[in-house]
């Protein structure tokens, strides 16, 4: 069970929790437009390539050199957060596993789309991506990144995923950890529970 930091990891952690799976995090972080950070432009993720909504880019008018730049913040805020998160352990060895990479949602799906590129060229035998609530055209757009999609509600368009939380409270660095604490605590307990 993967978990989209920093909002999928709350989510991805009940589902962990109910399926009894181990649960990490694909860091991945948004390239918000210049003036609206909070519409994504593409994103980028550890182990892969930027992926960059290049007719968004060119509608909003933003410069190669800006764009760049963007990229290159982002890039050092995923190692950042890899020290954070993981320690600086490597990313989870998926290869020949199936994985559930779980978000809080998607809304315009480019930071689901940069972590299941970023997953799939690890080679992992089945890649589902599983979220609460998404705009049905964006599901869509991400199917050929999948094998599967599992998502509990879905909607002709959505601006915002929060718009499907009754208590969309914002996700702490600290949050992250503590849940992968957690995590990490019941999985060593199984572990040394089996025969």
């Amino acid at each position: 069970m993967i978990g989209l930091p920093r909002g999928g990891v709350p989510v991805a952690y009940e589902v962990a929790k109910a399926l009894r799976a181990q649960l990490d995090v694909w860091i991945v972080r948004k390239l918000g437009a210049p003036m609206q950070p909070e519409l994504g432009m593409g994103a980028v993720a550890e182990g892969g390539e930027p992926y960059v909504d290049e007719e968004l880019v060119a509608r909003l008018g933003v410069s190669p050199e800006q764009l760049d730049a963007l990229v290159r913040l982002k890039n050092r805020e995923v190692l950042e957060r890899q020290t954070l998160f993981r320690r600086g352990a490597p990313p989870p060895d998926v290869r020949g596993r199936t994985v559930i990479v779980v978000d809080d949602g998607i809304a315009t799906g480019g930071t689901a789309r940069a972590a299941l590129r970023a997953i799939r060229s690890h080679r992992p035998a089945k890649l589902v991506l599983a979220v609460p609530i998404a705009s049905r055209d964006r599901l869509e757009a991400l199917a050929d990144e999948v094998d599967d999609i599992v998502c509990a509600e879905s909607h002709m368009r959505i601006y915002a995923v929060g718009e499907g939380y009754e208590d969309f409270e914002q996700t702490s660095d600290e949050d992250v950890v503590r849940l992968l604490q957690h995590a990490a605590a019941w999985s060593e307990a199984a572990v040394s529970r089996q025969p």
